[in-house]
């Protein structure tokens, strides 16, 4: 996992974890990397110093340390409610996967039953969803258990 000091366009800072640099950018792509304070999706990464574990000195008996977020009690009951509500949505939501787009708008304009659904959509797809009154809203996604 790999922690980047972000900022908005507003030049709100913050941090995010990310499990790679690629998943960052995917993410960021798809409009999934938002300003916890403002909710601009205009976020980049800032400047920020690497840190480098080093295992030379490590004694051969004792494993290597592994690097550890500390969570605030708040964070840790944000994460728990961020995760009860994508399980309950992906539970009571069928899957269409690639078809979620196409599926919305079927349902919208009544070409099939209304149901919840959950699946895959680009930014720019969401965006064209909404704009024609189809209500769709991201899953949040929750930092790994470790972090």
């Amino acid at each position: 996992m790999i922690k980047y000091a972000l900022a908005c366009e507003q030049a709100h800072e913050f941090e995010s974890w990310f499990p790679s640099s690629e998943a960052f950018e995917e993410q960021r792509k798809r409009g999934f990397v938002t300003c916890p304070f403002c909710n601009s999706t205009e976020v980049d990464k800032q400047i920020m110093a690497p840190s480098v574990a080093r295992t030379d000195k490590l004694p051969a008996a004792q494993p290597e340390a592994q690097p550890m977020a500390v969570l605030t009690d708040k964070e840790q009951e944000i994460r728990a409610a961020l995760r009860a509500l994508r399980e309950q949505v992906l539970k009571n939501s069928e899957d269409v996967g690639k078809n979620f787009v196409e599926e919305a708008r079927k349902m919208h304009f009544g070409e099939t039953e209304e149901r919840s659904i959950h699946g895959e959509a680009d930014f720019e797809e969401a965006r064209a969803l909404l704009e024609e009154g189809i209500d769709v809203l991201p899953i949040p996604v929750v930092p790994d258990d470790r972090n």
